[in-house]
């Protein structure tokens, strides 16, 4: 299978999720803690991947980082200015 890039990213929630993160003046550490909670176990290096569009995101660990961060993963995706063709 072969990846798909949106605008060079690997993910496009990425840059929402940081924003977000930051806003709650919460740290990466502070978020893998919460998304640890959730069942979902991801470190240091994956969160920033993530954050920075270097690394895909799986639905289960979407759906834990919108409820972590107090958004709809639809918010998650909505800011990214994707389009179907």
């Amino acid at each position: 299978m072969r990846t798909r890039n949106f605008n060079g990213n690997k993910n496009i929630a990425g840059s929402v999720i940081s924003e977000r993160r930051k806003v709650l003046h919460m740290k990466q550490k502070d978020l893998l803690t919460r998304l640890q909670v959730r069942g979902v176990d991801l470190n240091i290096s994956a969160l920033s991947k993530i954050e920075g569009g270097q690394r895909i995101i799986s639905d289960i660990e979407l759906a834990a980082l919108s409820d972590a961060l107090g958004i709809s993963a639809d918010e998650l995706l909505g800011n990214s200015g994707f389009k179907l063709n």
